[in-house]
């Protein structure tokens, strides 16, 4: 874990910057405009954070006391749905512009084996061939590779590699089964072009997370090899609301299981499927090879337990895993405190770790 509070009075009036309130009431809504944020109130945040972090959570739980007008469709009606994402693509976008001022990508729109992806390119693209593939959060339910290219662009900054985000079919419009096939006809194409699987990195956020982890292995399973290294941010690696942080933290992360998760989990997989390795891969058999996997977290969030569990199974399994947790974080703190000292350190964690474990497709 990491402490990074040098000068806690510096933090303590978060409005006296200027714009700052509005910035991160924008960020509430636009990171996580769909969540039942007024079902309680986070507690203040931690003194032990950044003074950057500490200002950027102030304003975030002053934030919390409004009530964004929400509520979740029934999982048969597809067209309320798409009312919802597409609502939810909106509010995102006020943010995720912000982020690709200050990360400037070129951004190409592709279609690999099918699937459509966008693929994001930093200004200093490393020439050795290795790749990223990225699949976007949103509860399985929310988002798209537009909404969250700001996410994508950060990490072609901070790694100078391509990043290839996968536009995968949200659900209830599809389960589990679909999207993890996509993901893995996404790595056979790049692989039938010519990229080695040792080459390419995956990671994902949150429900993109537990997406990309359960689709590797299926892939494993099914014979076709494996990426080289996997990164996931706050994966939501067990979708049934088991483990310990669940109850602990229920009232401290503005995420909500009840009312709002439960029902996206519930438009992912049916009951039965829920526990399915390739749905909540905590459960996953890991002594058939897994690739390097890093696992980052903040202590705030309901998902810790998953963390936990999740990096115990693979490594329980034989397998090389690391767990990355940082003081007083929320959910995918990368994007949520993105500027903020616990950001900029999980990224260059997350670097050093694709640099060190990929293996480069052709020499420099």
């Amino acid at each position: 874990m990491n402490n990074f509070r040098k000068n806690e009075s510096k933090a303590r009036d978060p409005m006296k910057s200027r714009n700052v309130y509005p910035l991160i009431r924008r960020l509430l809504f636009a990171s996580a405009i769909t969540l039942p944020l007024s079902l309680h109130a986070s507690p203040p945040p931690p003194t032990t954070v950044s003074p950057a972090a500490f200002a950027k959570m102030s304003v975030m739980q002053a934030a919390q006391t409004a009530k964004p007008d929400f509520k979740l469709p029934k999982l048969d009606d597809f067209a309320g749905w798409k009312a919802e994402q597409v609502k939810f693509a909106a509010m995102t976008d006020v943010y995720d512009k912000a982020l690709l001022k200050r990360f400037p990508v070129e951004v190409r729109e592709r279609l690999i084996a099918g699937v459509p992806v966008v693929e994001v390119l930093p200004p200093q693209v490393l020439r050795d061939g290795r790749k990223l593939v990225y699949a976007h959060g949103g509860a399985y339910t929310f988002g798209s590779v537009r909404s969250t290219l700001g996410s994508a662009a950060m990490v072609a900054h901070a790694t100078g590699m391509p990043v290839i985000s996968i536009d995968y079919t949200l659900a209830p419009q599809a389960k589990w089964k679909v999207a993890t096939a996509q993901v893995i006809s996404v790595l056979r194409g790049l692989q039938q072009a010519g990229t080695p699987l040792g080459s390419i990195g995956v990671f994902g956020d949150s429900a993109g997370g537990g997406l990309v982890a359960g689709a590797v292995l299926r892939m494993r399973d099914e014979g076709s090899g494996m990426p080289g290294a996997l990164v996931l941010w706050s994966p939501w690696s067990d979708i049934t609301e088991s483990g310990d942080s669940y109850v602990t933290l229920k009232d401290t992360d503005f995420l909500s299981y009840a009312g709002f998760l439960d029902v996206c989990a519930a438009a992912y997989a049916s009951p039965a499927d829920q526990k399915n390795p390739y749905v909540s891969p905590v459960y996953g058999d890991y002594r058939k090879g897994y690739p390097p996997t890093l696992i980052q977290g903040g202590t705030r969030e309901i998902f810790l337990s998953n963390f936990v569990r999740h990096y115990q199974a693979i490594v329980q399994g034989g397998q090389r895993a690391e767990l990355d947790l940082y003081e007083g974080m929320p959910h995918v703190h990368q994007v949520m405190m993105a500027g903020t000292p616990e950001s900029d350190a999980a990224l260059a964690r997350m670097t050093r770790f694709i640099k060190d474990t990929l293996k480069p497709a052709r020499p420099l």
